[in-house]
């Protein structure tokens, strides 16, 4: 065989792929200008503080939870009630406060629903947190914490996450942050920091999970390296977890977490950080995976739904995800697992979209988030 000479080496090493670029880059959204949408916008509800999490009761009245750690009933005509009493206490400073409400698959026999919240702890401390209660005419009974992120931390009240989502088997995702001066400890799996877990609905492991048994690593785990993690829902048709999650500056990313699988955060990003300094290694890595789709400049994306209802048809599979900044209703369109077109609405009503639900008539329903907030009804024009 014959030997190859210095500088053939040297050229071959030159042409190998890098590690970084062994990998395709993630599709970036074109950044499309907003466009006219087909349907009246008018207010639902209003009076509310900072609302973040909307969910619809099976008899047309909806839950929504304020972030300063009120917990309040819709009625069908959009009234308000006063707050629910058994509400957990909440840290509500920067961005934590009470922040989603989901229901137990089996609501209507148990009365269960699950709120996540960054708790308080010891000398300044805080972490996200899920408790469940049994829902009474205005108050909340029998409250219990089935998670808490481990460990509380200081110094930040930033990136708690933090949506829930049950999966068809009924067991429970909770999507969180890295807290975020807690970044460089988000590929560690012994922390929750930057990490997807899920739970049963009692708050134990279920036996499946990707780090069962696995020395030093959270058994609760179920993806990992995220930055702050505020859109989740299932895919209508798959029964797959989507998530969308915030970026530094740049590099808002579209996912598809699947078991034990690791997205990279800090390690790779489509971002820079808020100086614009270079965050980890460039945008790629063996073993870390790639975003579906990407923002940058970013959405700031908050609060997400599939669209399956009738009164839009035009956007039935839809993808809907409210952006805080600048402030819009990004709607995309996926085949096979894909991006097929990004179409952005709203940018003249300049509010800050913190939730985006369908509800049981088919119409959408968005949170507005700032003191005087609002939910607003989306309807087809006629």
């Amino acid at each position: 065989m014959k030997r190859l000479t210095p500088l053939a080496i040297a050229l071959l090493w030159a042409c190998s792929p890098s590690p970084e670029s062994s990998q395709a880059q993630a599709p970036r959204s074109p950044t499309p200008a907003p466009v006219e949408a087909p349907v009246k916008v008018e207010t639902f509800a209003s009076g509310l503080e900072h609302p973040w999490g909307l969910e619809f009761l099976p008899d047309g009245r909806a839950l929504v939870t304020e972030r300063p750690g009120r917990l309040r009933i819709v009625s069908p005509s959009g009234r308000l009630s006063p707050p629910l009493g058994g509400v957990p206490q909440v840290y509500a400073r920067g961005q934590g406060g009470l922040l989603d409400v989901a229901l137990d698959p089996n609501f209507e026999k148990n009365r269960l629903i699950y709120l996540s919240y960054s708790e308080p702890g010891e000398g300044g401390t805080a972490g996200t947190t899920v408790a469940r209660g049994r829902l009474e005419e205005n108050r909340l009974d029998s409250v219990r914490v089935i998670y808490r992120q481990a460990p509380k931390v200081s110094g930040s009240s930033n990136h708690f996450g933090s949506r829930l989502v049950f999966r068809r088997d009924g067991t429970l995702f909770i999507t969180q942050g890295d807290r975020y001066n807690q970044r460089d400890k988000v590929q560690d799996l012994s922390n929750g920091f930057g990490k997807i877990v899920r739970i049963n609905p009692d708050g134990t492991v279920p036996k499946d999970n990707p780090f069962i048994g696995r020395k030093n690593a959270r058994p609760e785990i179920w993806s990992y390296g995220h930055r702050n993690v505020q859109c989740a829902a299932l895919h209508p048709e798959t029964g797959e977890l989507w998530t969308v999650e915030h970026g530094a500056r740049g590099g808002d990313e579209l996912n598809r977490p699947e078991a034990g699988k690791n997205y990279g955060w800090p390690v790779i990003t489509y971002g820079t950080d808020y100086d614009l300094t270079k965050i980890g290694e460039g945008t790629s890595r063996r073993g870390m995976e790639q975003p579906v789709y990407y923002w940058d400049p970013v959405i700031a994306p908050s609060g997400m739904c599939f669209y399956t209802g009738d009164a839009f048809p035009r956007w039935k599979g839809s993808v809907f995800i409210g952006s805080l900044t600048p402030g819009l209703l990004v709607r995309l369109e996926l085949k096979d697992g894909k991006v097929t077109k990004e179409e952005r609405y709203f940018g003249y009503l300049h509010e800050r979209i913190r939730d985006v639900r369908q509800g049981p008539d088919g119409l959408l329903y968005l949170l507005t988030d700032n003191p005087e907030g609002r939910i607003l009804r989306l309807s087809p024009e006629r």
